[in-house]
């Protein structure tokens, strides 16, 4: 490992000391993780809070095998030592990173390929609410539901981070969008950010508003993160040839069907998670999102939405701010 000497060794952490509610999240001391070939140490300036954090919490989703127990899927910083075999990036570089775990520290160690330069005028918090969101976007919307420009987008959860991020760059790539979303207040926010139609689920039938919209032809993609009884409404909701993308299972991971609608709309119901793929696959989406959506970012024509910043060492009341549900658009800790 190659940096500068007055690297500590040791370094304030959020671990979770049990399995639990927000306040099992406690700061403690660790020393600096230590540099496998082709990752870089970040000095950690901020750290993006997600919804995979406050599963693990409650001992509900596992960190995958070789990544850190510690919590947090992105960061942003400065680079402050390289590993063995490293070549993109120097010492004292801004950057933003996706990681498998470890964000909720001083220091984190990432593949460098899984780390991007922080758009030009963007601060260490914004970008911090990048990474995971963006990743997720983009291969689930673009990649894996293949939209295209003119066809029509349903999100659901339309005024979380991945709802925000899906509405802008959606609208960067000039397709149509349809949210949900669970109060007047969160329907205006996505309205505000260019949304088509926003559809307060708590008083609408999505599937009877998504059909007015789209003059009775359904979408071409959803991106779903409720599952449960959602799954026999997004395939009413669905155009002919309609995709499907499940990102998560907030509403339930079982649910009935009618698979007929399947077959006769021609639908592709399919699906992802982001944490357990490999290092490689998320270096090819890390170069896909920086030819065509850094520079969006850099001229400022797409931005991230940010809810509310919170100390590292109360990172559990940025917990509690995720589970009430209130928030619009990224939850962040300040590191530095």
């Amino acid at each position: 490992m190659t940096g500068p000497a007055e690297l500590p060794s040791r370094m304030t952490v959020i671990a979770i000391t049990q399995p639990g509610g927000p306040r099992v999240l406690r700061h403690e001391k660790r020393d600096l993780p230590e540099l496998r070939e082709g990752e870089i140490l970040v000095r950690v300036r901020a750290a993006g809070v997600n919804r995979p954090d406050v599963q693990q919490r409650k001992g509900a989703y596992p960190p995958p095998p070789g990544a850190s127990d510690l919590p947090g899927l992105e960061v942003a910083g400065d680079v402050a030592a390289l590993g063995p075999g490293t070549k993109r990036w120097r010492v004292g570089d801004q950057v933003c990173a996706l990681t498998p775990g470890g964000g909720y520290a001083e220091y984190c160690r990432v593949h460098e390929t899984n780390a991007l330069p922080i758009p030009h005028g963007l601060t260490f918090t914004e970008a911090a609410a990048l990474p995971e969101t963006f990743f997720t976007v983009w291969h689930n919307v673009f990649e894996r539901g293949g939209l295209k420009k003119g066809e029509w987008l349903l999100v659901h959860g339309g005024s979380s981070g991945i709802g925000t991020t899906a509405i802008q760059l959606a609208k960067a790539f000039a397709a149509h969008v349809i949210v949900t979303a669970g109060s007047a207040e969160k329907c205006e926010a996505c309205l505000a950010l260019g949304a088509d139609r926003a559809v307060n689920y708590r008083t609408e039938d999505f599937v009877a508003a998504t059909k007015e919209a789209t003059g009775g032809q359904g979408v071409n993609v959803i991106l779903d993160m409720v599952g449960g009884d959602y799954v026999a409404r997004n395939y009413d909701a669905a155009a002919v040839e309609g995709r499907i993308v499940q990102i998560s299972v907030m509403g339930g991971a079982q649910g009935t069907t009618d698979f007929a609608k399947l077959m006769v709309k021609r639908l592709v119901h399919t699906g992802s998670t982001l944490r357990p793929r490999t290092v490689e696959f998320k270096a090819g989406v890390a170069a896909a999102l920086e030819a065509q959506v850094w520079p969006l970012l850099a001229e400022r024509r797409i931005a991230p939405v940010m809810d509310m910043i919170f100390p590292l060492k109360e990172a559990w009341r940025a917990h509690e701010r995720m589970e009430e549900g209130a928030h619009i658009g990224k939850i962040v800790l300040d590191v530095a």
